[in-house]
This record gives C-alpha cells, structure tokens and sequence, in this order.
C-alpha cells in the first residue's frame, strides 16, 4: 500500500493545497492530511477548525485521511507507515526551501518526499496571504475551499 503524508498547519487549507493533494490521489493507496501541532505557534484557525475545513473539503473521498502530529513529520510518517511525504511547490524558493528537508528526511530516515509544481492558477496563494486578508475584514473565499 503506498501511502503519503501531506504536512502542513493549513491555517486554513487553500485551493491550492486541494489541488495538489487532488493532483496526487491516483499516485497513492492512502494521502494523510496531518496538521503538524506546535504549542508555541499561534494560529488564527483552532485545530478543530482546521481539521473541519480538511474534512469538509474531503468529504466522501475515501483514499484520504486527517490527522494530526507533533515532532518531526518523518517520525509521523514512519509510525503511520507512510513512504512518502507530499509537497506542494509554488516558486523556486520554495523549492531551496523543501530541498534540504528532503534530503535530510531521507538520508536520516528513508522516507522519499514527492513535489508537485502548483498549477499556474493556485501557485500565488498561500495560507499567510489568505490570513492577512482574514485579518483585515477582506473576502478571501476565492481562495478556500467553501
């Protein structure tokens, strides 16, 4: 069974972030959707918020799965046996970014990471901007999933 994790706060889940986890379903058995949980950090979404707005994007799609971590996302993948961490990449810095992570997921704990290139008409959002029009009462609702 090959079996993904797609990490992420998702604070809150983007159209960009569905469509590269949609884009991956016919590669995998499984895609864990795993809120990483930090105490320290502060979000403007509750944890259960999140998992919600994942679950309601996801609804009656089988092959994918919610959860939730802490620690290292190599750890979460190899207790879920998981061979696989999904990224979504939208610029060539996030490549710089997720490159080194990669590498050392793998060297430290054999666990490969997949990137797919976001689509041309997702690849400008991200969770931060979708917050900061949150923040200062703008419409941000073409940018989530309803």
């Amino acid at each position: 069974m090959k079996k993904a994790v797609f990490p992420g706060s998702f604070d809150p889940i983007t159209l960009g972030h569905v469509d590269i986890i949609k884009r991956a379903l016919p590669l995998f058995d499984e895609i864990i959707v795993a809120i990483g949980t930090n105490a320290s950090k502060k979000h403007m979404f509750s944890l259960e918020e999140r998992m919600k707005f994942i679950t309601n994007a996801f609804k009656g799609q089988s092959k994918i799965r919610v959860a939730t971590y802490e620690g290292l996302t190599a750890n979460f993948c190899k207790e879920q046996n998981a061979q696989f961490i999904l990224r979504g990449l939208r610029n060539p810095t996030d490549f710089t970014y997720e490159q080194t992570i990669a590498q050392a997921n793998e060297k430290v704990n054999g666990v490969d990471s997949l990137f797919l290139i976001a689509s041309p008409e997702y690849s400008y959002i991200s969770s931060s901007i979708v917050r900061d029009i949150a923040r200062n009462q703008g419409d941000y609702s073409a940018l989530v999933p309803q």
